[in-house]
């Protein structure tokens, strides 16, 4: 039924276009905004309450009549203008009454500025020898969330693409296989988190804009690192919004043609809600979401509050208020990305644990392949921020580590921060720790607990831009990564390294880690042990076991079971050396099971823990 129901939108929105008689403007090109041709360019916009739509641009001198559009039908206005080309800036006109609107293309993919001119774009670009290039599989991805405008700006400017990209080496070397970028499309100024975007199909002008987001993403691929997009569906805005009162039309105080214009207009960022029931702004939607993928060959999108699509509160179980076009909205994406673009990873952030966001379209759910978890965050922030040992809640990190959605332990990511987590009254984890001193021994210890548990934990694991290097305080668009405590921290760099190499299976000794299959055996609330075990098929070189000590005391001489009998070398401990000078008496060795049951498994052996440390042990194959 949804399907037929995609269909039938794109089968009317293609007959329009078809409709006007090109027998007189033979060059004329079905699609919307700007389709540049080797004749000219041809110009279409949605404006239903228009009574005349004019282009006017460089190519006719900004006269106001020189080129009218001709309605189609049903709202759509379009011309051909010969010699019109890339490079050329333009707006349309739209008169409705006594009101004359100079409006933005909704559909440009280039801008001078939020409240400048469009620019009639090039779709061509040379993929070079990046056209072959296939992301990992879910169940092995590492995703590093990255905000262009702070990641590795200049002195006191913006950050650009093209620096942003001269560390992806660094994050290749990291272990880092996916990027997600917080929004770079369009935004009023330079400075922003990019969540107020104000046309949907540009990119931001200061990051370097369309040509410079392709460049990212071929240099992205280059080094074998995935990119995913940040996509805001929920609002837009809500200043320098062009699309607001759009041809002129709008309800009360509603914001016309592409909004809601009642009380489901109402959002947390403004009154700016897409009406989702409006097959237009559907088909905008739509188009939004393949233009990334086909046209940027983005590998994944992250959806923004997927709450707020579904329900004008972004509550569960309140019918009153929900949104079943909203709902609708999100299978037909998740299909048509499913169908056109079928390796590409959706992610909802809708952070209400909700598990119809990732059940298929078939069954009722949202068709996304995966969603943030706030059943891990929380529980593990809490715990590694908690400064009483005695108040550390270890049945709260077995639930955080079993918690799965639908049976599938790669329908959730999992992180420890993230933009929200270090933002909005809350800070990194090192600063939650031991406030104003985030590279103590304390803030270091517990907060790498946390990774360790993110890169261990069955899921997608996520980091956020400097927590491999205990960037402090809290996350800001005007303060940029400070990498000079990259070197300081260089120690924990490598523990991170380690921990994903582990995660990746880079050795062939941890293949469980990018398994299906978690056991947590060992839960000693006393001593604030936890032990489990990962696997996908199990046997050496895949059955992993991880232990943690999540007290500040050594403990030795310490049984737990193992899966198997025989010698479980130590591949990991958090507590070496090597990760910082100030970590001290290292205990922890490979350890020597003996058969015998223990903690309902079959074997069981004796293991050294520093205070706060995280190890992970593995059998060789063969």
């Amino acid at each position: 039924m949804l399907k037929e129901l995609g269909e039938t939108v794109m089968k009317v929105l293609e007959e329009r276009f078809k409709a006007y008689d090109r027998s007189k403007r033979p060059t004329l090109k079905a699609g919307m905004g700007p389709i540049a041709h080797a004749k000219g360019t041809t110009f279409r916009v949605w404006a239903p309450n228009a009574q005349e739509v004019f282009v006017v641009g460089e190519f006719n001198q900004w006269q106001d009549s020189a080129n009218p559009l001709t309605l189609e039908g049903d709202g759509y206005w379009a011309t051909d203008v010969a010699g019109a080309k890339p490079g050329q800036e333009y707006k349309y006109l739209i008169v409705n009454g006594e009101q004359r609107l100079y409006r933005l293309d909704p559909y440009s993919r280039q801008v001078t500025s939020t409240v400048g001119n469009s620019i009639i774009h090039d779709p061509s670009f040379d993929w070079g020898d990046t056209e072959g290039y296939q992301s990992p599989a879910w169940n092995e991805l590492v995703i590093y969330e990255m905000h262009v405008g702070t990641f590795n700006p200049v002195g006191d400017g913006v950050g650009t693409f093209q620096r942003a990209a001269k560390k992806l080496p660094y994050l290749r070397e990291l272990g880092v296989n996916a990027v997600q970028l917080m929004p770079p499309m369009e935004f009023p100024g330079g400075r922003s988190w990019g969540y107020n975007l104000a046309l949907p199909f540009a990119v931001e002008t200061d990051y370097g804009g369309m040509i410079g987001f392709k460049q990212f993403v071929k240099a992205a691929h280059s080094h074998g690192i995935a990119v995913i997009l940040d996509v805001v569906y929920n609002h837009l805005g809500p200043s320098d919004l062009d699309l607001w009162r759009f041809d002129g039309w709008s309800e009360g105080d509603g914001g016309g043609i592409y909004f809601y214009n009642d009380h489901r207009g109402e959002t947390p960022w403004g009154h700016t809600r897409p009406d989702y029931g409006r097959p237009e702004v559907r088909q905008m939607l739509r188009d939004n979401a393949l233009m990334w993928l086909n046209e940027y060959r983005v590998d994944g999108l992250r959806w923004d509050a997927t709450a707020y699509i579904r329900n004008v509160q972004g509550n569960d179980n309140e019918p009153a208020n929900d949104l079943p076009d909203g709902w609708n909205l999100m299978q037909w994406i998740n299909e048509e990305v499913r169908e056109f673009a079928p390796n590409q990873l959706t992610i909802a952030e809708d952070l209400k644990g909700n598990e119809w966001l990732v059940k298929d379209t078939g069954a009722g759910g949202a068709g996304f392949g995966a969603q943030w978890d706030p059943n891990f965050v929380h529980p593990v922030r809490t715990a590694v921020i908690t400064n009483d040992d005695a108040f550390r809640d270890m049945e709260s990190v077995k639930n955080a580590l079993n918690f799965r959605y639908n049976g599938d332990a790669f329908k959730r990511v999992v992180y420890t921060e993230s933009h929200d987590e270090v933002a909005n009254g809350k800070a990194r984890v090192p600063e939650e720790i031991w406030p104003g001193d985030s590279h103590n021994w304390f803030a270091k210890k517990r907060s790498t607990l946390g990774a360790v548990l993110v890169f261990t934990a069955p899921g997608i694991p996520m980091l956020f831009q400097g927590q491999e290097f205990l960037e402090d305080k809290w996350f800001t668009d005007t303060e940029p990564l400070d990498w000079g405590q990259a070197k300081e921290m260089e120690g924990i760099i490598y523990l991170y390294r380690d921990l994903m190499r582990l995660r990746r299976n880079a050795d062939g000794v941890s293949k469980g880690l990018t398994g299906q299959q978690i056991h947590v055996y060992h839960v000693n609330q006393n001593d604030k042990v936890i032990a489990f075990h990962r696997w996908s098929n199990g046997g050496p070189g895949d059955s992993v076991v991880v232990v943690m000590n999540m007290t500040n005391k050594t403990l030795t001489d310490y049984t737990i079971g193992f899966p198997a009998a025989g010698l479980w070398s130590l591949r990991f401990d958090s507590h070496a050396a090597a990760y910082s000078p100030d970590y001290e008496g290292q205990v922890s060795g490979d350890v020597q099971a003996e058969q015998g049951e223990y903690d309902g498994q079959p074997a069981h052996g004796t293991v050294a823990m520093g205070p706060y440390s995280g190890l992970i042990f593995s059998q060789s194959p063969g």
